[in-house]
């Protein structure tokens, strides 16, 4: 069995049963808030900013969850609000400024940026120790060739952590994840790879051909492509372990707003036929956030250990 142990909150219910990000989420939260009050009492108060350029609704939403999430977990959380029409220039200040400052232990851009600032030069201007979002390209290449120092895009390590939670067996195990992006696609296979967690990666793209022939061979099925509902019920292997990454918004006159927050994967179809399954919303989201949080607390970790501290300085 890829899944032995599985907790579900509607076990009732017919099909595969939930992986409940939330709760797993709150797990690591509370080990967080546990290594920041550690780090507190040796006089170190772990800092997250956030710089957020433009008045991107959805990103401001994000961004307002980030600083609430530091807030609760006794960390300093702040966010730098730029306004749209600011040069790459003036950005690329605020990050030396916040290089330079030795409060400030993670540093995260939100994006996507305005289209007059090259989004690679500002990743590539934060300093790798601060660079909890793990996207710096020395924090990928350790990814790439295993090192344990750098730090692991949030979402990717997520995932493991709920896969580990419930027991899901990858030694040997057929992996697809749909999905080629820096942020998701590449370091999750990256780490599915690694020495220790051994499975069988396959990546799919949208030149790939037959993706079904792909995604019927899955032993675990990671969908993060942005595509609503792209993965039915017909592609997934029966006992599949499923993960959903997307989120998309589609329309939908029922609910107040117009629209409704659905995943890449055909949620109430694939459910049927697969033996876990994260929602949308409720499954990966969560965990990304905390996934952030500790990453921060092992970069200030590092400020008094080489290895970081507690919970936080595990990957």
């Amino acid at each position: 069995m890829l899944a032995e142990r599985a907790a579900s909150s509607d076990a009732g219910e017919a099909g595969a049963r939930l992986i409940d990000g939330k709760a797993l989420a709150m797990g690591v939260r509370a080990g967080v808030a546990r290594d920041a009050a550690l780090l507190a009492a040796r006089g170190v108060t772990p800092g997250l900013t956030v710089v957020l350029v433009g008045d991107d609704p959805a990103s401001a939403v994000y961004v307002g969850a980030k600083e609430r999430a530091c807030r609760e977990a006794g960390m300093n959380g702040e966010t730098i609000r730029l306004s749209a029409d600011t040069s790459e220039a003036e950005l690329l200040a605020v990050i030396d400024r916040l290089n330079a400052d030795p409060s400030i232990h993670g540093i995260l851009v939100q994006m996507p940026l305005p289209s007059q600032i090259d989004a690679d030069r500002v990743i590539r201007r934060i300093r790798p120790d601060k660079d909890v979002d793990g996207f710096h390209p020395v924090n990928v290449g350790k990814l790439l060739i295993g090192e344990k120092d750098g730090f692991v895009p949030c979402t990717p390590a997520g995932i493991m952590v709920m896969l580990e939670a419930h027991d899901v067996q990858l030694r040997g195990a057929e992996v697809v994840v749909v999905g080629r992006s820096n942020i998701v696609g590449k370091p999750m296979a990256a780490l599915l790879m690694q020495h220790g967690v051994d499975a069988t990666v396959t990546i799919c793209h949208s030149r790939t051909r037959d993706l079904a022939e792909h995604t019927r061979r899955a032993d675990v099925l990671i969908a993060a492509v942005g595509r609503a509902r792209l993965i039915t019920a017909d592609m997934v292997r029966s006992g599949a372990v499923v993960i959903d990454v997307g989120m998309n918004r589609i329309p939908d006159a029922s609910r107040s707003s117009g629209t409704r927050l659905v995943g890449d994967v055909d949620f109430d179809a694939v459910r049927q036929v697969a033996s876990l399954i994260t929602p949308v919303p409720g499954g990966v989201g969560p965990m990304t956030i905390a996934m952030l949080l500790r990453s921060t607390v092992r970069a200030a970790g590092r400020t008094v250990t080489p290895e970081g501290a507690g919970e936080g300085g595990a990957r």
